[in-house]
């Protein structure tokens, strides 16, 4: 795909995210007022990785431009950076944990959507921003994935990142608990001690994967040995 047109894709995107977040921030919750506020979801989290991610891009498509025909060293050194910066958010955060989203809020959404998105909440969030948030995440990081190459880390740094993450944000989780006495999320109300281990641990195995995934699909689709 040439180079405008997947500026104007990214640049657009951009937008959309800013939407989301502005109309998101905006709706008046009580969970907002509470500890954490929005910073507790992983889905608020996601979305601002999302909207840093492409805001790298769009910084990283202006800067191509710009120093295009440019002879000046520094600027092709700051570019490189940059680049680094975009396929290493790609890599670690921005492909797997907006299909982590995506996949486990909807798995869980039909099969009882009480334990993550309850009824109450469509009084707040119109169906559009709640597609917004977990939905049209998947189809525009594999947009990216698509149309631009990204340079993976060492599988042994990435996966280590990935994990540092998993684990950070369940620690946060578990200090919100310790702090109100009431789990972010429904569904952990009804798991026993044990079991919330075993979900933890599977819920950070399944991001690794995720990763893997992206690796594997990035390779695939820009057929990186050839």
């Amino acid at each position: 795909m040439a180079l405008v047109p997947c500026q104007v894709l990214r640049a657009a995107i951009l937008l959309s995210y800013c939407s989301i977040l502005c109309n998101y921030k905006a709706i008046d919750m009580p969970a907002h007022q509470t500890y954490g506020g929005s910073w507790k979801f992983l889905t608020f989290i996601d979305l601002v990785i999302q909207a840093v991610f492409f805001g790298i891009c769009v910084l990283t498509d202006l800067s191509s431009l710009l120093t295009r025909g440019n002879d000046s060293q520094e600027q092709e050194r700051q570019l490189k950076k940059l680049i680094s910066l975009r396929d290493w958010m790609m890599a670690v955060l921005a492909f797997p944990v907006g299909v982590f989203v995506v996949t486990m809020f909807w798995s869980i959404y039909i099969y009882d959507r009480e334990l993550v998105y309850p009824k109450l909440l469509d009084n707040f969030i119109p169906p559009w921003l709640n597609h917004g948030m977990h939905t049209t995440v998947l189809p525009f990081v594999l947009i990216e994935m698509r149309t631009t190459h990204h340079q993976y880390p060492s599988r042994s740094c990435g996966l280590a990142a990935v994990c540092t993450f998993a684990v950070g944000y369940i620690l946060w989780m578990c200090w919100i608990h310790h702090v109100t006495g009431v789990w972010v999320y429904p569904l952990l109300e009804h798991l026993s001690p044990g079991v919330k281990i075993i979900f933890f641990a599977a819920v950070t195995v399944i991001i690794n994967v995720f990763y893997l995934v992206g690796e594997v699909l990035n390779n695939y689709i820009w057929d990186t040995q050839k």
